[in-house]
């Protein structure tokens, strides 16, 4: 078999929708309306969740200060619960830049192309995870690295 059995074929969007793949329905305008604004109240909601770990994380470390009397297991879950607020928003910080990157793309009609081959990332792919920026063959290509 060669490579060109194996992929499938591809289609270019129309009237600046996304591409999708052969064994897809094509994208309609409300569906990207739709994931458009899925996208924009994930970010919100990044937003948000940020601005309350930074208020957590100020709060812990205002804290870590007084603690001149506490005891190792004090301090340590002190420590404890800082990291995990630090973890909690750098998470937040990376799928808020994932989702402003996705929603550059819609906007300026590149959404829906690999990163990697410039191949479709494929419509369902795209409606279970609207953040992903590579098509499965070059994402798990990536993974194996």
């Amino acid at each position: 078999m060669t490579v060109a059995e194996v992929t499938e074929p591809v289609t270019a969007g129309v009237g600046g929708l996304p591409p999708y793949r052969a064994n897809e329905d094509p994208w309609t305008a409300e569906e990207v309306a739709e994931l458009q604004a899925e996208l924009e109240g994930d970010a919100a909601r990044l937003h948000r969740e940020i601005t309350t770990a930074e208020t957590g994380i100020a709060d812990l470390l205002r804290d870590s200060g007084e603690g001149a009397g506490d005891d190792q297991a004090d301090a340590g879950t002190k420590n404890f619960e800082r990291e995990h607020e630090m973890a909690i928003a750098n998470n937040a910080r990376e799928m808020l830049q994932q989702t402003e990157r996705a929603l550059a793309r819609l906007a300026a009609g590149t959404y829906g192309v690999c990163e990697s081959c410039g191949e479709p990332v494929g419509k369902y792919r795209l409606q279970a995870f609207p953040r992903a920026t590579l098509c499965m063959s070059c994402k798990q290509r990536q993974e194996r690295r």
